[in-house]
């Protein structure tokens, strides 16, 4: 049994993830950390991730940036790993994210959905067959009227995923509106349409002569990022200090 301590219980992750693990005998959360008291849990909730004095097997975050660094010195302290699902970080706690990854086991990931993850895989494949043979590669990513970033952090790593397996030979291309040129054989073409209030639409399109293979994924609520974390925490428990990303996760399954 995975003891987990779900910091930013009382968010709309920590609710998710709370009901997640309710049905999976497998992981327990023991404990929470929210500043916000007015969810009743079945479990005790600290006010700072400091106060809490319950001893667990792994910390899931999903609090806010400025919540982070407390969380790391707590998680090296205590030698707790953590799942690390805050996003927004500044390059300085980045840095501390790597620091504190040589004393104790850490989990960052660009999106922690299963199905995300499974598609870099899918994608680093099918680039190495489909780039050398002359494919245009373009990715369209849709989410909410809300979302400030564009684009979305999980477009740019399932180009990194799609770049790195062909050496870092492609240029990003983000906005040809300025141009008036033919297309260049070495971009990847990002593009970025917001709306409604769509959870996330990642489509990878690999465009040939005569020929268009596309690979989608559609998520249609936030539980399936949820999910990831709690299948994450499961994994990393007991790990040794290091750096890992969902891309282990899949890899142990």
């Amino acid at each position: 049994m995975t003891k987990v301590i779900m910091n930013g219980c009382n968010g709309k992750m920590g609710q998710n993830i709370t009901s997640i693990v309710n049905e999976d005998p497998d992981i327990e959360i023991v404990a929470g950390v929210d500043l916000y008291d007015g969810i009743k849990n079945d479990y005790p909730v600290f006010k700072t991730i400091e106060d809490c004095d319950i001893a667990a097997d792994v910390i899931i975050d999903f609090s806010n940036a400025k919540a982070v660094d407390a969380l790391l010195c707590y998680s090296v302290d205590k030698q707790i790993p953590v799942v690390l699902c805050t996003t927004g970080l500044s390059e300085e706690q980045l840095c501390k994210v790597e620091e504190c990854s040589k004393q104790v086991a850490i989990l960052k990931s660009a999106n922690m959905s299963l199905g995300i993850n499974t598609l870099m895989e899918l994608l680093k494949k099918a680039a190495l067959v489909f780039a050398p043979a002359g494919f245009d590669m373009e990715i369209v990513e849709k989410h909410h009227n809300q979302k400030l970033d564009a684009p979305s952090g999980t477009a740019i790593a399932l180009a990194d995923s799609m770049n790195e397996a062909l050496d870092n030979a492609y240029e990003y291309k983000y906005d040809r509106s300025q141009e008036r040129k033919k297309r260049d054989k070495y971009e990847i073409g990002i593009s970025a349409v917001r709306g409604g209030n769509i959870v996330g639409e990642h489509e990878v399109i690999f465009a040939g002569q005569d020929e268009v293979i596309e690979f989608k994924h559609t998520a249609y609520s936030k539980a399936v990022f949820a999910k990831g974390a709690v299948e994450a925490a499961k994994f990393l428990a007991g790990k040794p200090a290091g750096k890992y990303d969902m891309a282990d996760v899949i890899a142990a399954k």
